[in-house]
């Protein structure tokens, strides 16, 4: 049974905010956890995300009812880097990715779904509903409001027509992330960058419940003023999420398209397999991306985050700026 004096030590351990170095200097050692069940998430605002998480966990609940709880506890908020409340695509439409994955390697993931409030559960309705892995756009849509999720406004929050109103002034767009925060207000801000542009933090989830399964979650509203249409790693298994309840689980964050690339988190999972910690599993999935072009590398951010199923857990990531 999970007493009082480890539950605040996992809200302790939940609270730290690890910043990663850059892949020319160490990170720290991977931590580990002697006890189950652990839920991690990428950036600060996975605090409360956590929190949503271990309600569940703390109830001996399944990790994947934890993730799902985690994803959309972020998802609700109206002022935030993901959801409905996240920053449109260049023709003004906020578009959603999720995915989520089990112990079972059962998965179901949404790309571009408009006006539904919570993807991750459209997600995990794919995956226990239907033959497919992945519906997108009017489909994801469709196969959502029959299932009996709402079809929300089509509206923009006040601080996505804000952010959207002054792009709108010269309309310029670039993937390229300069990764200096300018500025940031509130837990839930986007993230401003050297060249005044506002970009949006992916929230990954993993978790191990009290029987020592594994899944995970992932939603995002994606690059902020991308083309209309543009998809990420978020929702694609094996790049922004995989889980493989015999080794560990990964997700990832920033430039989805470097993390496809590499398959990102299978790769990680698969370093995790021939023995390496999850720390240096995420490092060698890094790495990976500089290595094939050091100067783009320099431009964009990439970071991986893990768990292996002795319930040791470690991040890396290209820039410094990622936290866990």
């Amino acid at each position: 049974m999970i007493n009082a004096m480890n539950r605040r030590k996992f809200l302790k351990l939940g609270a730290i905010t690890a910043p990663l170095l850059t892949v020319k200097n160490s990170v720290a050692g991977s931590l580990q956890t002697t006890t189950k069940p652990i839920v991690i998430s990428t950036w600060d605002s996975g605090m409360p995300v956590n929190e949503a998480a271990w309600k569940i966990l703390a109830a001996k609940g399944r990790a994947l009812d934890a993730v799902e709880a985690g994803a959309m506890h972020i998802e609700d908020q109206v002022d935030c880097c993901v959801g409905l409340g996240g920053y449109p695509d260049r023709d003004g439409i906020v578009t959603l990715d999720s995915c989520i994955m089990d112990e079972h390697a059962n998965c179901g993931a949404v790309a571009g779904i408009e006006r539904i409030k919570h993807p991750v559960s459209v997600a995990r309705k794919v995956m226990e509903k239907t033959p497919h892995v992945i519906l997108v756009g009017a489909g994801a849509q469709q196969f959502a409001v029959e299932n009996g999720f709402t079809l929300e406004s089509a509206g923009l929050s006040e601080s996505s027509k804000n952010a959207y109103t002054e792009w709108l002034k010269n309309s310029e767009y670039t993937p390229v992330i300069n990764i200096e925060r300018k500025k940031q207000n509130g837990p839930f801000a986007p993230k401003f960058f050297e060249d005044g542009s506002a970009n949006h933090d992916t929230m990954g989830l993993v978790a191990m419940d009290i029987h020592g399964n594994l899944s995970g979650a992932v939603t995002t509203s994606g690059m902020a003023f991308k083309l209309h249409g543009r998809v990420g790693d978020s929702p694609i298994i094996g790049a922004g999420l995989f889980v493989d309840n015999e080794i560990g689980a990964a997700t990832s964050s920033g430039t989805g398209e470097e993390v496809i690339r590499i398959c990102g988190t299978h790769l990680v999972v698969e370093f995790m397999r021939q023995g390496y910690s999850p720390e240096m599993a995420c490092k060698k999935a890094v790495q990976r991306i500089v290595n094939r072009d050091t100067e783009k590398a320099k431009t964009l951010q990439v970071g991986f985050l893990a768990m292996n199923k002795k319930g040791q857990y470690g991040a890396y990531a290209i820039q410094k700026g990622f936290v866990f």
